[in-house]
């Protein structure tokens, strides 16, 4: 396999399983927190922009209809309650082979998602959230949405959680490690081997997005201090978007004094946080409480923060802060245990429950609810990877842990079903 490393920027330095008594702890130590925050590459890789690409809308005008399912019906054979004229199939399980005969087997703990275009086909990614054995591997399909290979893209890293696209289609699989947790850029192919990025910093990394406009990456950090990072290249590729192989990692200081909800931006001048972990670098940063899913639609940057239940967005171009969801406060606070997040097109946002009621919720940007499909059964598990097809007609997300609670016993999902609509 052809190495990153040697094809583009030569040599460089190379758990979601929560304990609900340390959750419980944190979030009566966080409250304090809610008064202070209300070189190229892959270049022949296809555009994925996962969840948030310009579907084809065939003669007429697409339409969300994620608001207008109706309430879920009991249970199917796969335990998953989804409205009427959807659904579901299990197309991975843990430690068994994905295609009958083959020897490839489907990784443990599958967490954070992505989907790739290649052609007719289109693959997708899912990391496994596991020590020394972790990683990402990808499932392709064809035209027909039948699986045709599985395949490992990264091996024998440590708690690969979530992560996040490049627009040129490359994923970024962020290690939720501790103050050492890495962030490596994979191929969804399969056909060039992984390449660290140390550049994005070094720290309990979750997931990533990609901001087109001004070509900057935004990062989430699960701690229950973490930060809320910016990173900018100090150069770009041949096609224009931005080289991870070097710039500046800042974090953010949320003001309510001059600027209710204006951010700051701060240099993280240790990236690999050889004297100090970086969210303890910069005295002004702004702690959220463990931050989990990113994901950016036209200048809006949201994400999750699972320790108070919260989802938030960044305005990129007015540079500030806001909350879109709380449930503490929330007229209708039927989603618990943020974690995993996507979009679809029209900026809806699908939110995935670690635990609560084991549901992806359906949250539009106006803060309206509604539940998308629930897991049951699945009590000891949480719901990972959320992540549509390129035409829009197929949801891909996991039970980490399945029926049983353990990492070995993880379920990959696909569901079918009327997402959109046209007019």
């Amino acid at each position: 396999m052809e190495s990153l490393q040697a094809a583009n920027m030569g040599n460089m330095k190379h758990s979601c399983e929560h304990h609900l008594s340390r959750r419980g702890f944190v979030r009566r130590n966080l409250r304090y927190m809610s008064a202070l925050l209300v070189a190229p590459y892959l270049a022949g890789c296809s555009d994925t922009r996962n969840s948030t690409i310009d579907l084809p809308s065939g003669n007429g005008i697409r339409l969300s209809n994620l608001t207008n399912l109706g309430p879920l019906q009991n249970p199917d054979q796969n335990g998953c309650r989804l409205p009427e004229r959807f659904s579901s199939r299990i197309i991975a399980r843990s430690s068994k082979p994905v295609i009958p005969g083959h020897s490839f087997l489907w990784h443990g703990a599958p967490d954070g998602g992505a989907c790739y275009e290649d052609g007719d086909d289109w693959i997708y990614v899912s990391n496994a959230e596991l020590w020394a054995v972790g990683g990402a591997s990808a499932l392709r399909f064809n035209a027909n949405g039948s699986i045709v290979d599985a395949y490992a893209i990264l091996d024998h890293t440590n708690r690969n959680c979530a992560g996040g696209t490049m627009p040129y289609g490359s994923w970024l699989s962020c290690e939720e490690s501790g103050d050492t947790g890495r962030v490596f850029e994979c191929d969804p192919k399969g056909r060039l081997a992984a390449v660290e990025r140390p550049a994005l910093g070094y720290f309990n990394h979750e997931a990533t997005a990609y901001h087109e406009g001004t070509h900057t990456l935004y990062l989430t950090e699960d701690q229950f201090d973490g930060g809320f990072y910016r990173f900018t290249a100090t150069s770009k590729r041949e096609d224009g978007f931005a080289n991870l192989a070097e710039g500046v990692l800042e974090i953010a200081a949320v003001s309510q004094r001059d600027t209710p909800g204006g951010v700051a931006w701060h240099t993280i001048t240790d990236p690999q946080a050889i004297v100090r972990p970086t969210r303890q670098q910069v005295t002004a940063m702004t702690p959220f409480a463990g931050g989990e899913g990113i994901v950016c639609h036209e200048d809006l940057v949201s994400f999750t923060t699972k320790f108070d239940n919260r989802v938030w967005t960044y305005d990129v171009v007015a540079q500030s802060m806001s909350v879109i969801y709380d449930r503490a406060s929330s007229e209708n606070p039927i989603l618990s245990g943020v974690d995993n997040i996507a979009s679809n097109f029209a900026g809806e946002y699908l939110v995935a429950e670690d635990g609560g009621d084991m549901q992806i919720v359906v949250l539009t940007p106006e803060g309206a609810l509604a539940p998308l499909l629930q897991l049951v059964g699945q009590d000891l598990s949480e719901i990972t990877g959320p992540a549509f097809s390129p035409d829009g007609t197929r949801l891909y997300f996991s039970s980490q842990r399945g029926m049983t609670g353990h990492s070995s016993d993880g379920l990959t999902y696909e569901v079918t079903g009327p997402f959109f609509t046209t007019a």
